[in-house]
Parts: structure tokens; sequence; C-alpha cells
């Protein structure tokens, strides 16, 4: 099940609110959302749901032990439970994650292991995110940044809870412990709530989902002989297209994922600022997904040494964290590439282009577009050979297209334009200064309430029609 369904907005979301509200009780709310997350994963996952559930039990338990061993002023002892709670964490996401990553790569390159034959398994929903805040939660008691949690409901109402369950925002224990016992849920905030699940519904349905009927159906027709007719036009097209949809798709949910939370008195912690207003490929990472950086910033680059070392340990530190990054996104080539492609840039920046590049404006955004853009190539490539056919096509080895046999052959649309124009506007803070300018004036409520019933009545429509409806970080 995910959000921008209607299963999910018809059923799911108003029944879950009519129960949680029923029941007055902070541990009680806590019960209503640890069930009704487990149905909402199980939905999808009904047997790997028992996974969580082992998850959510064992991490309890590690945490437990860690802060009993803290209390007796042993560390050496309560280091072991942390080491064992990040080992198993690990095991789980390697082995149902990266054995057929190994299998295959193996077999092909030692042929006495060709007997080796991929295990097949499905990909547990959301497993990179749990399994993240699970281990999170036992380092930071031990580190003394959270204290343990002693009710094991609420435990896993915080692993569990839906609206990040399955794409993130990556939520640390310290961020919410507070708010899991001690919360007040009231109608401002509730409101404020459904007006941002409404825009992320939006980003999603209207944008990331018309830019990625734009992009998946270039890149496939590109490949099944239309090369010629789409040429180095649509093939920009289709990048730009991509470069928006995995923007609005995730910006999108995590918005939906922020609105929840606080329609249940979470605050949820920023995901995304902007970050194609970035001035360089450093401060585009402050800007994108960042939850997911600053845990590896503080789980794995500042543990390492982080910049507080010579250069060349300094070098391998940030190699180490992007190979690690690429390779959490997937067990493939394209996704290690991507995160390597990354790590050199960011050392190029740190070390020749701070002091130049960067500080001439207008160029210094110009490169950071095209860095981001040609990452997502990357990204987007079904393997390392698909990177050379769209990069060959975007420089015209099969000419240079043109619009106007892109809309004979139906691949561009005067809303796929209109929802591209839109997208690149409201990728800049240009909303927040709207709506700046609308409080100013004191019609910024009554406004944005408006446009919010019209943007779900338009997303209604789309989905009961059977629009096109992907979703990039389901599969993370």
């Amino acid at each position: 099940m995910i959000f921008s369904s209607l299963p999910f907005q018809f059923f799911f979301l108003p029944l879950f609110f009519i129960v949680y509200f029923l029941f007055r009780q902070r541990k009680q709310r806590n019960l209503v959302l640890l069930i009704f997350s487990l149905f909402f994963y199980a939905w999808g996952e009904p047997f790997y749901v028992f996974l969580m559930i082992f998850s959510i039990m064992s991490d309890y338990t590690f945490g437990y032990f860690v802060s009993k061993y803290i209390d007796l002023n042993d560390k050496k002892t309560a280091k072991r439970f942390v080491i064992a709670s990040v080992v198993i964490n690990l095991l789980i996401l390697g082995f149902f994650k990266y054995t057929d990553f190994f299998i295959i790569n193996l077999s092909a390159a030692i042929p006495a292991l060709s007997f080796l034959k991929p295990l097949g398994l499905s990909l547990p929903i959301g497993i990179s995110f749990y399994t993240f805040q699970t281990m999170s939660y036992t380092i930071d008691i031990y580190k003394g940044n959270a204290k343990v949690q002693k009710n094991v409901t609420s435990f896993g109402a915080y692993v569990a809870a839906f609206p990040q369950l399955v794409a993130g925002p990556i939520i640390r224990y310290s961020t919410i412990a507070e708010e899991l016992d001690g919360r007040t849920e009231n109608i401002d905030e509730f409101a404020s709530g459904l007006r941002r699940f409404t825009a992320g519904l939006a980003k999603k349905i209207l944008i990331a989902n018309t830019m990625a009927e734009v992009c998946d159906t270039i890149l496939l027709r590109y490949g099944d002989g239309f090369a010629e007719s789409i040429g180095a036009l649509g093939m920009w097209l289709a990048i730009i297209a991509y470069t928006l949809q995995i923007y609005y798709d995730f910006s999108g949910y995590s918005d939906m994922a922020i609105g929840l939370g606080l329609m249940m008195g979470f605050h949820y912690l920023e995901n995304f600022n902007y970050p194609y207003i970035s001035k360089s490929v450093t401060d585009f990472w402050r800007r994108w997904h960042i939850s997911l950086s600053s845990v590896f910033r503080d789980y794995v680059y500042i543990p390492l040494g982080g910049n507080r070392v010579k250069i060349s340990r300094w070098i391998i530190n940030m190699m180490i964290v992007w190979l690690l990054t690429g390779f959490w996104h997937g067990a493939e080539w394209t996704f290690i590439l991507w995160g390597v492609y990354f790590g050199v840039i960011l050392i190029i920046e740190k070390q020749f282009l701070q002091n130049t590049l960067l500080k001439i404006p207008v160029l210094n955004h110009i490169y950071t577009i095209t860095a981001f853009i040609f990452g997502w190539i990357i990204f987007r490539a079904e393997n390392i050979s698909h990177i050379g056919t769209i990069l060959s096509g975007m420089f015209g080895a099969n000419g240079g297209g043109s619009l106007l046999k892109l809309a004979e052959n139906g691949l561009i649309k005067p809303v796929h334009i209109i929802m591209m124009a839109a997208g690149i506007i409201c990728s800049m803070p240009v909303s927040k200064k709207i709506k700046a300018f609308l409080e100013k004036n004191g019609k910024a409520a009554y406004l944005i309430d408006i446009a919010s019933v019209a943007a779900v009545i338009v997303c209604i429509i789309m989905l009961a029609q059977g629009a096109y409806n992907p979703f990039i970080y389901f599969r993370f």
C-alpha cells in the first residue's frame, strides 16, 4: 500500500484516525499506531512483516541491555550489545538485499562457483530505512544521545510508524523520543499536516507521475527501434523529466510522511530543502535526502575520522562513505558507480573548485546542475552499458530529433510540457515567497485551502482513471 493510492486515502487513513482519536492515553494511541502500521506493511509484505517484528523485538532487547550496562558503568559489555545490534541488522539487510548480487558476480568471475544460483528473494519493502532506524536506537543510547524506551509498544510504533515506514525520512529515535510518550495533538497542527500531505500528494501525482510517463516511455521506445525519431532532443527531455520525477517522487513522499506525522503530533525533520538551487554538489547533498546524509555523516564519516585527518586518509573516508551510500541504494553496479561518481566530484570540489569555479556566480550553478543531472543518468540506467546508450543518444548519435516528431509519436503532449515547466518553477523557493506574500496580506490559509482541495480532487480523478503511478524509492 502506498500513500498515492485510493485504498490508502479512502479506507486506511480515515479508519486509522477514527480509531486513533477514540483513545485518549498516549500508550493506547501508540498501540493503535503500531497495529495499523503492521497492517499497512503486511498489505504489501504479508510474510516479511514478521521480519520487521523480529527487528523491533531484537533491538528493543539490545537497547535495554545497552542502557543497563551503561548504568552499571560497564561500557565494554554495553558496546558488545551495540555491536550485536549492528551485526544482526546488517546481516538481515545484506542477506535480503545483496545475496543475489554477490552470487551472480562471484559465479561470473570464478567458474568454479558457477554452481551457485541466485536465491530470487524479493526485497522487503523499506528494509533499508527501518534497519537504519533500529541501529541508530542502540547506538544513540550507547553514546548518551537517547534514553532507553521501556515500553515495547512505543518502540514498535517508532520503528513501524506507517508515515515513514517504506521510504523515510529516516527518523532517529532521539528525534521523537519525547513525542512518543508526551506529544500533544491539536486541530491547528492536524490541519497544517493535512495541507502538507496534500502538497506532497500533488507533487507525486501531478508532477512526478507525469514526468515518469515521459521518461519511461521515451527510454523504452528508444530501445525499441525509435531512436532516430526520438533523437538528442527526446533523450534530453527524458533525462530532464527523470531529474524532476525523482525529486518530486521522493520529496512528495517525504512531505506526505511529515504531514501525516504532524497530524499525530510528531515533528519529523525536513528531508529536502530545494536541492536544485544548489551552487555546489556539496551544497546539493546538504539539501537532498538530508536524513540519509546525516546518518552516513554521524555513523560512518565522523567515526572514520571525518576531515580531521590527513588528506590521503580523508579521501579514503570520502570514498568509503560514498561507496556505501551508492550500495545502500541498491545491489547494482550502477548504484556503486553512482556513489563513486559523487565521491570523486566532492573530493575534486573540496581540493580544487571551492576557491575557483564555485566562487563564480551563475557558472557554479550551471556546473552543479550538470553534475547532478549526469548523476541521475547513472542512477536511472538499467546497467552500465545503458549509461553509454543514454549519453550517446543525448549527444546526437541518432540525430537531433524534433518536438514535432516526438508529438506525432505520442511521446510528448501539452500536459507534459506544462508539468515540466511547473516542476522547474516549483523546484525553486517560489511557493515560499508566494506564501509569505499571502500571509502578509492575510489571505494565505484561505487560498492554500482552496488550492489543496482542488489538488486533491484532481489527484483522485487521475488515480480513479488508472493514471501511471510508479514509485522510485519503494524498491529501496
